[in-house]
This record gives structure tokens, sequence and C-alpha cells, in this order.
């Protein structure tokens, strides 16, 4: 547990992790893996804020 909570440094590939996902536009949930975007070739930034509606 602690290889994958104890932070990242620069450099440092993340663990393959999936979220899941709310899409409003669509009104319905769905699933984020990060295997998929790397298999897609698709950029990701992981973005992490303190909580829910502040401002950021």
């Amino acid at each position: 547990m602690s290889e994958c909570c104890g932070g990242l440094k620069l450099g440092q590939k993340v663990p393959m992790f999936e979220l899941d996902t709310y899409e409003p536009t669509k009104g319905d949930f769905g699933k984020f893996r990060l295997e998929d975007q790397i298999k897609n070739k698709r950029w990701t930034i992981l973005f992490f804020y303190p909580a829910d509606f502040t401002f950021v």
C-alpha cells in the first residue's frame, strides 16, 4: 500500500487505476481507466484538489 500512496515524484509512472465517472452531457455514469488512455495514446493530466465545489 505504501508504494501507491506515498506520493509520486517527477518521472515516476502512475499505477494503473480505474475511476467511476459521471458525464453530465450524457446524463450517465461510466468508467475511466488509465490503461485505456495509454492504449489509445492519449495524454492524461491527473489533477487533485481538496474538496468538491472548492474554487480552484
